[in-house]
């Protein structure tokens, strides 16, 4: 290798692995592993280059040599597994490799040459001055950014890889303690770390020395990058009738890796279950071939029909020839034959119960297409359905011009706006236009946001899991422990055993996605199917594991039992609160109609717009603003005690915090047609729907507390005007006996950008209608044995 000389000195040696091995003997208590790693350590020792310097242009003459040192951390059984070599610490140079990156490297052609850390010079200068300040100085700094690498596969179909690199064993010395950096100097550099001159001023090349060896491993990603992209076609708002269809194409070829893969795509009427191309764009229909539609029942055979309509599973004809001989209707074949398909998937997009539409993958060979890589289409289908519905949208817009009104849920606030914009459209389509349902824009309005929120619901939702996998492994653990008794075989004590330790690891710490997920399998393919052979052993075992899954969840065989009832808690407080809003808000609309909606989630939050563009009833005046502010407040207590009101009779007990989002400007509001939905308009308001997200996350300045508390309304502003409105209804509230007389005036940290936004924050007063007294937050806990 050609030595850089704006580069630090490396040398090449296993010196740091010969340590790891000392370090390992000293602590090993086997008998064959203590003679393995005496023989390597001997081995390396024997060999000095290796323990020294290997030369780095004669590496190819110490092949087999480094091959015995690395045994350990290239294991043969995994070398057409993995994808991985060693390298030069901080260099291009690469050896050692598995046999699998032989083969792609190889298949990838004679002119193909791996020189990623090549690629990226300046980076790789800047990763190893990382290295260096982490190591001598204790200054963590990421300089380094993911490596990615395409390389032809033997079809000639581009694979992309992303590379990791581990240091492990790489080494830094300092050459000379003229060149340790001082406090003021790493100062600098963490300022300036741009400044590559100062970098290279303060690292010169002879400063420091690199030895070891690194190890590079490749990872597969081409899949990953291929649903991103697909990803972000739908998000630049693409959909299957616009000029993507080629770009949507290439990323199934790479999927896939086959060449001549194309796609296409079949629309359903569910109304009248028949199959038509879509109606807008060019994409190509190879189910119906020339025709544009067809009822499913002649299009397709009886397994086909099962397959698509009823059961929305993959249909995948592998040969298409020798499927043409083996059907009936043979609508379906004739069209592939006809088109020079010969293998081809079929594979059903749908959202809960209603088709949407058929992807089509063909290939002009036979088999290339078949039931091993239709499971690759399951990663991209929610993405699929993305697109679909949003092309269904922009369909549904078309004919929706006329009917807005009548079809669309719009508040009757607003509903005067839609009715003009529909008489527009009809004037124009009966002189012979051919107007289009517009954005509607309502400028000027005041917003409130509000909200209930339980507390923890993700914690809590997770608990409830846990608790559920527990009592389920609790339960085959006697399970196994009385058919140990009728029948004592040493598997039974090994699963028993496996389940016992899952119970353990459960009680120890928070239940995570990959625990889950090992457990539910490990229940599914190891202790069930034991099961089966229990029923065997005596009727009582038999009713035992009857009793036992009467309690599993059908369709997953994983007890559910108090997610259930969690989730059933939380859907009863939402419908409750939900009533009480709902209820109050239908009294707020005579203060002064505005525009209102509420969405139920992990608690209920509610928006109302208010202003003159809003309705043409009357003019509007500031004071009917400060009353709904004031209404607000006051139905937020409402709503806490409502909530607190039903805790005894829900399985599971929750708490909740509550908020308001006091702005003080108007702003301008769209509903936008392609989404069916309103939203702020313009960047300045989006600030608002910014701070609305993040609001309830907001920490108070300076501590890591939380602005939203249980038992509290925080009320969120950022003008002193704001904060003396806020102030007379709270003392108007503590009049009434609502909140307690205590108000907390906090600083909030920064929420993405927004600077400078306060809160104030009130505990509310409880009073039941069967309570005499009224009680504080604490009392109320305690009463209800929380």
């Amino acid at each position: 290798m050609k030595e850089e000389k704006e580069f630090f000195q490396i040398k090449l040696n296993f010196k740091s692995l010969l340590d790891t091995y000392v370090e390992k003997l000293e602590l090993e208590t086997s008998n064959f592993k203590r003679l393995y790693l005496s023989s390597l350590i001997q081995f390396v020792e024997k060999n000095e280059a290796l323990y020294t310097e290997v030369p780095i242009d004669k590496i190819a003459h110490y092949e087999s040599d480094i091959d015995t040192v690395l045994t350990d951390l290239f294991p043969t059984a995994l070398t057409l597994n993995e994808i991985k070599a060693a390298t030069v610490p901080f260099s291009d140079q690469i050896f050692n490799l598995t046999t699998r990156f032989k083969n792609i490297i190889s298949e990838a052609g004679d002119d193909f040459k791996f020189d990623v850390m090549e690629s990226f010079s300046q980076d790789k200068y800047r990763m190893a001055c990382g290295a260096i300040l982490k190591i001598f100085y204790g200054r963590f700094v990421n300089f380094s950014k993911p490596l990615q690498v395409s390389i032809k596969n033997a079809s000639g179909a581009l694979r992309t890889y992303r590379i990791t690199y581990n240091a492990d064993f790489v080494r830094i010395s300092l050459n000379d303690e003229k060149y340790r950096l001082s406090e003021t100097q790493i100062a600098q550099l963490l300022r300036e770390h741009d400044n590559m001159e100062l970098w290279k001023e303060y690292f010169p090349p002879q400063a420091y020395s690199f030895e070891g060896f690194g190890i590079i491993s490749l990872t597969d990603v081409t899949i990953d990058n291929a649903i991103s992209e697909l990803k972000t076609i739908f998000l630049n708002g693409k959909s299957m009738g616009d000029t993507q269809n080629d770009k949507v194409e290439s990323i199934f070829r790479t999927m896939f890796g086959i060449e001549d893969l194309r796609a296409g795509f079949t629309s359903f009427n569910h109304y009248d279950k028949s199959f038509e191309t879509l109606m807008y764009g060019d994409v190509v229909s190879y189910l119906l071939g020339q025709s544009h539609e067809k009822n499913c029942e002649n299009a397709l055979c009886r397994g086909a029909y099962k397959n698509l309509i009823n059961d929305f599973t993959p249909l995948v004809i592998s040969d298409v020839e020798e499927y043409l001989n083996t059907v009936q209707n043979t609508f379906l074949a004739e069209n592939l034959m006809n088109n020079g398909i010969k293998s081809a998937t079929f594979y059903p997009v749908h959202e809960n119960d209603r088709l949407l539409g058929i992807l089509e993958l063909v290939s002009s060979k036979e088999y290339e297409l078949n039931n091993f890589n239709v499971s690759l289409l399951d990663a991209v289908a929610p993405y699929l359905k993305a697109v679909l519905l949003n092309s269904e949208r922009e369909y549904e817009n078309s004919i929706n011009a006329i009917i807005q009104t009548e079809c669309t849920s719009i508040h009757d606030s607003v509903k005067w706006k839609f009715e003009n914009e529909a008489r527009r459209i009809l004037k124009s389509r009966s002189d012979g236009g051919s107007a289009q349902f517009e954005d509607l824009k309502f400028e000027d309005v005041y917003p409130l946001y509000g909200q209930i929120d339980i507390v923890g619901s993700s914690d809590t939702r997770n608990k409830m899991i846990k608790d559920d996998l527990l009592s389920q492994l609790e339960e085959v653990e006697d399970i196994f422990a009385f058919a140990k008794a009728q029948q004592p075989l040493p598997l039974y004590a090994q699963l028993e055993y496996r389940v016992h330790k899952y119970v353990k690891e459960l009680r120890k710490k928070e239940l995570d996605a990959n625990t889950e997920r090992k457990i539910i399998k490990f229940l599914a393919e190891e202790i069930h199917p034991v099961f089966n052979h229990f029923k065997q052993i005596n009727q009582e075992i038999k009713q035992q594991i009857e009793t036992y899954e009467s309690f599993l969840d059908p369709n997953e065989n994983v007890k559910h039992s108090r997610r259930i009832d969690y989730d059933k808690s939380v859907q009863i407080m939402n419908d409750a609160v939900a009533g009480v809003l709902d209820k109050r808000q239908v009294e707020a609309q005579r203060i002064y109609p505005h525009f209102f909606e509420r969405f139920k989630t992990d608690g209920v939050e509610h928006n109302i717009y208010v202003g003159n563009s809003i309705t043409t009833a009357n003019d509007f005046n500031p004071v009917y603003l400060y009353n709904l502010r004031l209404w607000q407040l006051q139905v937020l207590v409402e709503l806490e005690n409502k909530f607190y009101e039903l805790q005894k009779e829900l399985p599971v007990k929750i708490e909740a915090a509550s908020m308001i989002l006091a702005f003080e400007n108007t702003l301008t509001i769209r509903y936008r047609i392609d989404e069916k939905r309103f939203d702020v308009d313009g960047s300045y308001n989006a600030r608002y729907e910014v701070v609305k997200k993040r609001i309830d996350k907001a920490l108070i300045k300076g501590t890591n507390e939380r602005i939203t508390q249980r038992g509290k309304i925080a009320i969120v502003y950022a003008s002193k005007d704001m904060e003396r409105e806020y102030l007379r209804y709270i003392d108007f509230l503590k009049h009434n006996n609502l909140i307690e007389d205590k108000v907390e005036k906090l600083e909030l940290e920064d929420v993405q950008g927004v600077a400078g936004l306060k809160a104030l924050r009130v505990s509310v007063l409880y009073n039941f209608s069967d309570s005499q007294t009224t009680l504080t937050y604490n009392d109320l806990i305690k009463e209800l044995q929380f």
